[in-house]
């Protein structure tokens, strides 16, 4: 305090004309304080400052440190005397009643009383274990019944009641109950549709039915009958081959192999909101979205369709387009015609959705999402009900815990192959082998069970629009032949149990289904880091550039290269193995690390989603799961295209489909190496 000496120096930078170079040292005085001022030229000066003692900085010192000691003592004081207090008066609720006990207070003892309020976290078996002990149910039977009484279409009061329902269950097992309502325009059938055969332009018989397809162009159309079999892009190329067109005919199609919005076009989401959610009251303005398709189209019973095939002389189909019919040609004659009336109306619909919350200690903003359909054209048995039934059951298991010959099949993100692998090898199916062992018949288990997502499966929406890895699975039939009844007024119960030939039956594979999707939400709830694979998208990312070089002739004859593509899968696998590094050493059990690394991983999928297209225009936008022209399997059919003839392909478009697929990869390996500052790659 006042202690430290007050002088400055000043240097002359300009020559005095005698050549002296002097130094003068000033300084605030002080009679205490001695000097000495000498020419800096030759000699050497020196300045000794002699502090004095100033009794202020003693007292001050003293002070200070009385009261640091004494801040300590109260410190240490209270922090024993809470101690203390909670020592003695330790409750234990480990039985019915909570009963207290005074206990003396012991060193050793302290940390365990403390720690009596924290909640005990189980490990991953033990979840498990006790999540098994809750699977055997009787209550599937009677939760499909309530549910699949007769049609619940999406917005009719009968799906209101479901969702009503399914509140209660939920309210029952004590979850936190969020609804939500929104006013969405879906479509309807107005007047009955109806399609007609005319023989030479005169009506000779029709089908009038009040069945519809969602979303149909309204409106009549007629023209020659053409025979599709499934209305797959294998099966118009066909058509194509054979030199038939389809422009301006009526197209005949099979239900199956691929959904119906794939055999017409996929009609996604409100069509006021194109390529968005819905928004209550909202709408863009007026313009016609693309995810709306422009033609008629409408379902017929399969009586009629055998009328209509019966009628047509043309051409024989290939043998693979055959049915359970008598007859089938590619055409008929031109005398031969068919109108197809739609009379759809767009309305204003209530939809009420029902989500039932656990909420974790840990992240508890972060979601693991588990649905099921609801709604359904007829009464739903095995398309709506069995799913919501099963959704309930594992409601019950899992919030029970937070208290105390067929085939199986699965569609999912490749993030998710690892962990469905791994959960269907600890499931086992009624017997002594896993659900692995009975259905992965070889060493490629993938080819086995892993089938290619459809868009009408529920997860798409959130798998190829919201880049959010998903999962679905269900058990088949062994020749992978759909369910006769699945989606029709016949799906029912009773036919149900009756295809599977006894009640019990179902009640096992119910039970497999629960345990399935029950281990998967341990896993993902429980472990600190996401059970996501990362690796598999290279495996993905690897495969496609291993088909985009077959076509390197074309490539390299249409001015481009693969180099780039491939040193964005090369900077994937980098991203990956950086991952790695960066698990192996951190410190997981640090909430902000794992979460930072869990980010990471959750980006992934997301990134998938081609930046380069407009949501509004195409809401598909995953290049590996999605639909439209920014996919990379569009890129491969153009350069398939190209190798047959290379003038029925735009070269400038495919170049840009190489540059924003190779941007996207790109950027998910980026996304996943974590700060940009880090990145060190020469793209």
């Amino acid at each position: 305090f006042r202690g430290e000496p007050r002088t400055y120096t000043r240097f002359s930078l300009a020559q005095q004309m005698d050549g002296d170079h002097s130094q003068v040292e000033m300084k605030l005085g002080n009679s205490e304080m001695e000097e000495e001022v000498g020419n800096s030229f030759g000699d050497t000066t020196t300045t000794r400052i002699k502090q004095r003692n100033n009794p202020r900085s003693t007292c001050f010192m003293i002070i200070g440190t009385l009261l640091v000691f004494l801040i300590g003592f109260l410190i240490g004081y209270l922090a024993f005397r809470g101690k203390v207090d909670i020592t003695n008066n330790i409750c234990s609720y480990g039985t019915t009643v909570p009963s207290c006990q005074t206990t003396q207070s012991d060193s050793e003892d302290i940390p365990e009383a403390i720690n009596n309020d924290v909640p005990q976290v189980l490990s991953l078996a033990e979840l498990k274990d006790q999540f098994t002990t809750k699977l055997p149910s009787s209550n599937y039977r009677d939760r499909i019944q309530k549910i699949a009484v007769d049609g619940h279409e999406a917005g009719s009061d009968r799906d209101d009641q479901v969702a009503r329902y399914i509140t209660g269950e939920f309210k029952n097992y004590g979850l936190d109950i969020w609804n939500n309502e929104q006013y969405v325009t879906l479509q309807q059938s107005g007047s009955d549709n109806k399609v007609t055969i005319l023989e030479n332009g005169v009506p000779a018989e029709s089908h009038i039915t009040a069945r519809y397809l969602a979303y149909s162009a309204s409106g009549s159309v007629t023209g020659k009958l053409v025979y599709a079999n499934y209305g797959r892009k294998d099966d118009f190329n066909e058509l194509k081959e054979r030199n038939i067109a389809v422009n301006g005919t009526v197209v005949l199609v099979r239900d199956g192999k691929i959904s119906l919005a794939e055999k017409v076009h996929f009609g996604c989401g409100d069509p006021y909101t194109p390529g968005f959610p819905s928004f209550n009251h909202t709408q863009f303005p007026p313009a016609k979205s693309s995810g709306l398709p422009g033609i008629q189209a409408q379902s017929i019973s399969a009586n009629f369709a055998e009328t209509l095939l019966n009628k047509m002389n043309g051409e024989h189909v290939p043998s693979d387009w055959e049915g359970s019919f008598t007859s089938y040609k590619l055409t008929g004659d031109d005398s031969l015609k068919v109108k197809v009336e739609v009379n759809n109306v767009f309305l204003e619909k209530k939809l009420y959705s029902v989500f039932g919350v656990i909420k974790g200690l840990v992240d508890p903003e972060r979601y693991v999402v588990v649905g099921a359909q609801r709604d359904s054209f007829g009464p739903g048995a095995t398309k709506s009900a069995v799913g919501t039934a099963l959704l309930l059951e594992l409601s019950r298991a899992l919030s029970s815990l937070v208290k105390g010959s067929k085939k199986f099949k699965a569609s999912a993100s490749p993030m998710m192959y690892s962990l469905l692998k791994n959960v269907l090898k600890e499931v086992k199916f009624p017997g002594e082998l896993s659900v692995y062992q009975k259905y992965a018949e070889s060493d490629d288990w993938e080819s086995q069970i892993i089938v290619p997502m459809s868009m009408d499966d529920a997860s798409y929406p959130f798998l190829a629009y919201a880049g959010i890895p998903s999962i679905s699975f269900s058990f088949t039939e062994k020749d992978d032949r759909s369910y006769d009844f699945f989606g029709t007024k016949l799906d029912t119960l009773s036919r149900l149990i009756s295809t599977l030939n006894e009640d019990e039956k179902l009640r096992l594979l119910l039970d497999s289904a629960m345990n399935v999707a029950g281990r998967m939400v341990l896993k993902l709830t429980h472990d600190n880091l996401l059970s996501l694979d990362c690796e598999r998208y290279s495996k993905v990312v690897s495969a496609f550039v291993v088909r985009f070089n077959r076509y390197i002739r074309e490539v390299k004859a249409a001015n481009l290269s693969s180099q780039w593509l491939s040193s964005a899968n090369g900077d994937y696998k980098r991203a990956v193995g950086s991952l790695k590094n960066d698990v192996i050493n951190s410190d997981l059990n640090e909430n902000n690390m794992a979460k930072a690394i869990n980010d990471r991983i959750m980006r992934v999928e997301h990134q998938f989603l081609s930046p380069y297209v407009s949501a509004k225009d195409t809401p598909f936008r995953h290049i590996f799961s999605g639909e439209g022209d920014h996919t990379v399997q569009a890129l491969l059919d153009n350069l398939d295209l190209l190798k047959k003839n290379k003038d029925a392909v735009n070269v400038d478009v495919m170049k840009n489909q190489l540059a924003l697929a190779t941007w996207t990869i790109q950027g998910v390996a980026n996304s996943l190496s974590g700060d940009v500052w880090n990145l060190d790659n020469e793209f």
